[in-house]
């Protein structure tokens, strides 16, 4: 690098572009707006009142009516959408409830659309394991083990009974080989062509979901690792994003977000198509214990990691704190 001419000092000084927090904010690359963030929700049958959920402070298990003040609230921070998980009184062995039009996940998609479908993207997790007594996010066959195929028509079935309540993106988070194709052909053969698939292609096996498992009082036994990615493996999991769009999947995603940044830069620089991300309850959590102890900057840091998820290539993404941030976007 060149130095100044007889002064000993540096020509190039990058300093200048980030000496007052004006200059910040104008030379900043990266940003996330409201927009670009969605906001998981999770709706409790029976519940006469909201239910904390002790490791995710400050998220709770909704009402009927506590969730349309939730999504009136979502929709007036100017967020993209909400992604809803059901929790059932009742459990069995094929996830009945996930079907059933007036299962709590269907009814609580039919509030949405009726409350904020014109303002926000209504989406829906379709995956078994909130609805079956052993957690899987499948169907067993007769020696315990996920039955990928029959698995399958249970998602076509859960497809149909999430569009026509209302659901205009369907969150295929089950991790079952030709899952998106088989769920677009039902899809179409039923008149739903407009309905949207967001593929969870690359979705790890990941620590980092401990405290949803109580958001949605898992009945798991075991692990999913015969069907969730390993962490190891990056290659694998950009296999299962090529699989994800050759089948039509019309969003990907990359799940958990901060462990897998470089899978996330990976689907990002080849997907046609959008990709996002899923800041998990872990990364939520393990951010909240800290900041509660003193540890860290609270905002600061729930503002990095967004940051460096958007960074990393997110075009969206799922977080706990989608509308806090986005109010205190708004705010500024």
């Amino acid at each position: 690098m060149s130095s100044h001419p007889g002064a000993g000092f540096p020509a190039v000084r990058p300093r200048r572009l980030r000496s007052t927090p004006a200059w910040r904010r104008l030379t900043r690359e990266t940003r996330v707006a409201p927009a670009e963030l969605v906001l998981p929700l999770f709706v409790r049958e029976g519940a006469a009142e909201p239910v904390p959920i002790a490791s995710m402070p400050g998220v709770v298990q909704h009402t009927a009516d506590s969730l349309k003040a939730e999504l009136e609230r979502a929709a007036g921070a100017g967020i993209g959408g909400v992604m809803l998980f059901g929790i059932p009184e009742r459990k069995d062995a094929v996830g009945s409830g996930a079907t059933d039009p007036q299962g709590i996940l269907n009814v609580a998609t039919r509030i949405a659309a009726a409350e904020v479908g014109d303002a926000l993207v209504v989406q829906t997790d379709l995956c078994l394991d909130e609805f079956t007594d052993h957690g899987h996010c499948g169907v067993l066959d007769a020696s315990g083990r996920v039955d990928n195929d029959a698995t399958l028509q249970r998602y076509r079935d859960m497809a149909l009974a999430q569009a026509e309540a209302g659901s205009a993106l369907l969150g295929l988070s089950g991790m079952m080989d030709g899952q998106v194709a088989a769920v677009r052909e039902a899809l179409d053969a039923a008149g739903h062509s407009d309905v949207a698939i967001l593929g969870y292609a690359a979705k790890y096996a990941s620590a980092f979901y401990g405290p949803f498992r109580e958001a949605v009082q898992s009945s798991l036994q075991g692990d999913r690792r015969s069907y969730q990615l390993d962490p190891a493996n990056g290659r694998e999991g950009a296999r299962e994003v090529e699989l994800d769009l050759a089948e039509g999947a019309d969003i990907v995603m990359v799940k958990p977000a901060l462990g897998y940044l470089d899978v996330l830069a990976a689907a990002a620089a080849s997907s046609p198509v959008p990709v996002w991300a899923y800041q998990v309850s872990g990364e939520y959590a393990m951010l909240e214990a800290a900041a509660a102890r003193g540890w860290i900057e609270r905002e600061r840091a729930i503002e990095e990691t967004l940051t460096s998820i958007k960074r990393a290539g997110a075009d969206a993404i799922l977080s706990y704190w989608a509308v806090e941030h986005a109010l205190r976007e708004g705010a500024r």
